[in-house]
């Protein structure tokens, strides 16, 4: 039974990459993807790496609050801060400050998926990947490699297989955004596993200080300062 819900379960997935592709990164279809492991094996294993890190086990001990931030707010604090750079990216890509899907979180599986899709905009901020697909897979990388979560290892994998297939001008641009991002990924503090609230007013140049970032991908051609402009100087 086991095995046969784990093929149904490739194969859903299957259909929702599809959609992925059909609808350009479609928030609404990779979340699907996302709630598509909840309670699955792969997912289990997820919660585990991050179980095994000091502050993730905390995190999950405490049911630590799904992010749920006031973009006016933040977008007062100084430019260069987390909360301000985070404001106005949420804001270029015209996003309602409500888009999260909100979901369940009773469970631990439920929780750290709500957190990590909470949160991610705030790793393409920290990271400094853009939003377009190269940027978008590199940023997914890092999570993919920290933790092991299972919808954004099936997003990398299949960034690059598309862009090699079909793409082939776009490859070397896909599979050296990931290869940056598996870089931080391992040199970086888990990001899944940072108090992001706790710090909106912290500039981004401290942050990655802090958290072991020493190569962000900001100027880079996948980077975010194409959409947002540069970050002023330390």
């Amino acid at each position: 039974m086991a095995r046969f819900q784990e093929l149904l379960r490739a194969a859903n997935n299957l259909r929702l990459l599809a959609a992925i592709g059909r609808s350009g990164g479609e928030l609404c279809s990779v979340a699907d993807l996302v709630d598509s492991f909840l309670d699955s094996p792969q997912m289990a294993a997820c919660v585990e790496r991050f179980r095994a890190l000091p502050e993730g086990a905390r995190m999950l001990e405490e049911r630590y609050p799904p992010l749920q931030p006031d973009i006016d707010a933040l977008s007062q604090l100084p430019e260069g801060t987390l909360g301000h750079r985070y404001a106005l990216l949420i804001r270029s890509q015209g996003y309602d400050p409500e888009f999260f899907r909100p979901r369940d979180t009773s469970t631990e599986q439920r929780w750290l998926t709500q957190r990590i899709a909470t949160t991610h905009d705030l790793h393409h901020v920290v990271s400094g990947f853009g939003t377009e697909p190269a940027g978008e897979n590199g940023v997914l990388a890092i999570t993919a490699a920290q933790i092991g979560f299972p919808a954004y290892v099936l997003l990398t994998s299949a960034g690059q297989l598309a862009s090699f297939r079909f793409q082939t001008e776009r490859f070397p641009e896909f599979s050296q955004a990931v290869a940056q991002g598996a870089t931080i990924a391992r040199q970086a503090h888990c990001l899944a596993a940072v108090r992001w609230e706790e710090g909106w007013d912290t500039p981004i140049h401290q942050w990655r200080q802090e958290l072991g970032i020493s190569d962000p991908a900001d100027a880079e051609p996948w980077g975010i300062n194409s959409q947002l402009g540069p970050l002023p100087q330390a």
